[in-house]
């Protein structure tokens, strides 16, 4: 009959009798005697074949303090384990294990223990409070690098002739014909760029219209607009016959980016713009609305005219989300550069040139620099690689720490950490073979004759009987079928 204790399920077995106690494994190395006295269990004897326990939940493996300085039975080196770990973990770069701000600190002892101790903790609250700030600051980049970062810069344009004299005894027929030559060139004025931006690279088009009286009006306009399979060039010429002044018109029509657009008059008149981009003038109607009081203190998306609003808009009341499609009836493309130039064919002034400066808008070169920031990797790698190292040193001082307790403790008493020692080795033996109880105890007569026993005898008994007749059932059920 199999013996069983108060709350075991119906055909769980007992403890192994005879199990060995004492730590199996290092730093004694293998397995240990059986006590004198002790009965063994015949590894040849056979028990009947129990029903299937109920699955029990899993013993949880509970913190529990042992004396400092000696391992477990089923304890593993710090680094052996952060091996295993590294390895199960999802790998962050190079199968690394993933670190912690909080692995770094140095455990209240040990800064007890050596006080110079308390700079190295200075300095991890100064690190602390630099990467904060260098998030901070990634982010407001990330944040500016969203907008259009431009800035303000001279360009200076250059528009030159030259004239060439007719040649009677030439015997090139384009020699013979007297013609002059008219140039548009520029460049970028304190231009700290690396790269020179082409001349061209400024302009959406560029019309040069010549006196329409001397050229007839199929041969007096002279067009560059941008295609997508622009080449950039450095200029413009172009060459005419003639040997007389000619008066000619330049048109040249800026490429914005973003695109900007000339207000309608009255709203320029407004809001004080008269050319910009569509962002901005949304954000200045916006701020118009506010400044006036405009939007509906019930419906807050819809917007009140006043007087002026229902001039432009043509609508007493109106919500704010309709104001960019209202608007481009209202936006018109901006204005060109007009400049009026003369071609001089004075034989005594072979080349004429006017200076004229426009302001232009550049990328600000901040942003290359603020980019270039963002997608530097080289200082993350080496932080990285010294913040392996600390975690790697303040591993190998709380091993140093463990040591060190372990050797005051058992200088101090040796016999009672030895004791302290053996008990745990017990409790990690039990979860190891998992075993339930005090096998001590229930190795003893004594242990039987508690109240406890007869109860227990009767649950075994009659989990037996109900088994034993699912079986006589299950038996009769298939004859029959």
């Amino acid at each position: 009959m199999e013996r069983k204790r108060p709350g075991m399920t119906s055909g769980a077995r007992m403890p192994h009798q005879g199990a060995p106690m004492g730590p199996p494994g290092p730093p004694f190395g293998g397995t240990p005697p059986i006590r004198q006295g002790m009965p063994v269990m015949d590894p040849n004897r056979k028990r009947p074949t129990p029903t299937p326990p109920v699955q029990a939940p899993p013993v949880q493996n509970r913190p529990r303090k042992k004396p400092l300085g000696f391992p477990g039975a089923n304890e593993i080196s710090a680094r052996q384990m952060d091996l295993r770990e590294a390895q199960s973990e999802p790998a962050i770069g190079t199968n690394a294990k993933r670190r912690k701000m909080a692995d770094k600190i140095l455990p209240q002892r040990i800064r007890e223990l050596v006080p110079e101790s308390q700079a190295y903790m200075d300095l991890l609250a100064f690190e602390r409070k630099l990467d904060q700030t260098i998030m901070r600051k990634r982010v407001d980049i990330q944040e500016a690098l969203k907008r259009p970062m431009k800035q303000k810069r001279k360009l200076r344009l250059y528009i030159s002739n030259t004239f060439n004299p007719a040649k009677p005894d030439s015997e090139d027929s384009e020699g013979s014909i007297a013609s002059w030559e008219l140039r548009v060139e520029g460049k970028l004025l304190e231009d700290p760029g690396k790269q020179k931006r082409k001349f061209s690279s400024f302009f959406k088009s560029l019309v040069i219209e010549l006196d329409k009286d001397l050229y007839g009006p199929d041969n007096h306009i002279v067009e560059w607009h941008r295609t997508p399979t622009t080449q950039e060039t450095d200029g413009f010429q172009v060459k005419r016959p003639g040997d007389v002044n000619v008066r000619c018109t330049l048109l040249l029509m800026l490429d914005y980016q973003p695109p900007q657009f000339k207000l309608d008059p009255r709203l320029a008149r407004l809001l004080g713009i008269h050319t910009q981009t569509r962002s901005c003038i949304i954000q200045a109607l916006w701020q118009y609305v506010k400044t006036n009081k405009l939007q509906d203190s019930h419906e807050k998306e819809y917007i009140n005219c006043d007087k002026y609003f229902q001039q432009i808009f043509d609508c007493p009341r109106l919500k704010f989300c309709e104001i960019p499609q209202r608007l481009t009836n209202l936006l018109l493309p901006p204005d060109p550069i007009v400049i009026n130039h003369v071609i001089s064919v004075d034989p005594n002034d072979h080349k004429k040139t006017a200076c004229y400066d426009i302001d232009v808008e550049v990328d600000d070169p901040l942003k290359t620099q603020m980019s270039g920031f963002l997608l530097s990797t080289a200082n993350q790698q080496e932080i990285a690689s010294l913040d392996n190292k600390i975690h790697e040193t303040i591993e190998s001082i709380n091993q140093l720490k463990i040591q060190r307790d372990f050797m005051l403790s058992f200088s101090r008493d040796p016999k009672g950490y030895i004791q302290d020692w053996i008990c745990s080795q017990n409790r990690d033996l039990k979860l190891m073979t998992d075993v339930v109880g005090n096998p001590e105890e229930e190795r003893r007569a004594e242990f039987y004759s508690e109240p406890w026993s007869q109860e227990a005898v009767s649950r075994y008994f009659y989990c037996k009987i109900q088994q034993r007749r699912q079986e006589l059932e299950q038996a009769l059920a298939m004859r029959t079928t």
